[in-house]
């Protein structure tokens, strides 16, 4: 299947693309794509931080929504000299999405100043989506007696297929690496506890026939530290104790890829 086919189901027209101009000196580049970085990334500090391409120096992107976000600084951090570690630029939220952002980062960011696209391979790409598939979403947000949930199981499975293709066909050289969604507790807002196994074990049915793409467990190595790791009860993101140490696992998968 071509790209167009998958920005079409993706629904990448919904979001505007800034183009900028393509003809400028190494440093201007420099200057301008951080200027276009700021333009689009969701926060300040250091998880959003701009990174610049360095030749010679592994190329590794992380897409998720708050948990990566979480675990961000902590990846940089074990992988400092050994790796440039990018991340999309705000929260990655649902599936039906992730198609649609990566052209953005692309276009926005990279495209017009570096000749022939992004002007750099990615080594690894570390991506999740499910945690926001599995919410329940009313009129006024979060809601799992009266919402809809924002994607099926088979809606999702579907999405995965069209993320997984995508990614290979668009980066064929990069290590991909896909994170299972961490657990719901129980009493959740907006999210039924369980749901994220049930999820996970819906994306290894997809990830069957992409034998070349590796699953990081963060489910499994989440779930016997969950209560500890828990930012408060019922809440899905976790404290410092928790963000540091899914960040030391997903580093340590990141560097095994880029040691094969």
């Amino acid at each position: 299947m071509k790209r167009l086919d998958f920005l079409k189901r993706a629904g990448a027209g919904s979001i505007g693309l800034i183009l900028l101009p393509q003809v400028y000196s190494c440093a201007t580049n420099k200057n301008k794509a951080e200027a276009a970085w700021a333009g689009i990334r969701s926060g300040d500090g250091p998880v959003f931080a701009y990174v610049h391409p360095k030749k010679g120096v592994p190329n590794v992107l992380l897409y998720g929504d708050s948990i990566s976000i979480g675990y961000t600084t902590t990846v940089r951090a074990e992988l400092e000299g050994k790796a440039s570690v990018y991340r999309i630029y705000n929260n990655g939220m649902s599936s039906n999405i992730l198609i649609t952002k990566m052209e953005k980062l692309e276009k926005t960011m990279f495209k017009p100043y570096l000749k022939g696209g992004w002007g750099f391979e990615w080594d690894v790409i570390h991506f999740n989506v499910g945690l926001h598939d599995i919410k329940y979403m009313g009129s006024k947000g979060l809601d799992k007696e009266n919402g809809k949930i924002v994607s099926s199981v088979a809606t999702y499975k579907e999405n995965l297929k069209n993320i997984c293709d995508y990614l290979q066909e668009k980066f064929p050289k990069a290590k991909l690496v896909f994170a299972t969604t961490t657990p719901v507790p129980e009493n959740a807002k907006g999210r039924f506890a369980g749901d994220a196994k049930k999820y996970n074990t819906a994306a290894r049915e997809v990830l069957k026939n992409y034998p070349s793409i590796s699953i990081n467990d963060l489910y499994d190595y989440t779930l016997p530290h969950h209560e500890e790791w828990m930012e408060e009860p019922g809440n899905v993101h976790y404290n410092k104790l928790g963000r540091t140490a899914q960040g030391k696992r997903v580093a340590q998968v990141i560097l095994e890829q880029l040691d094969q």
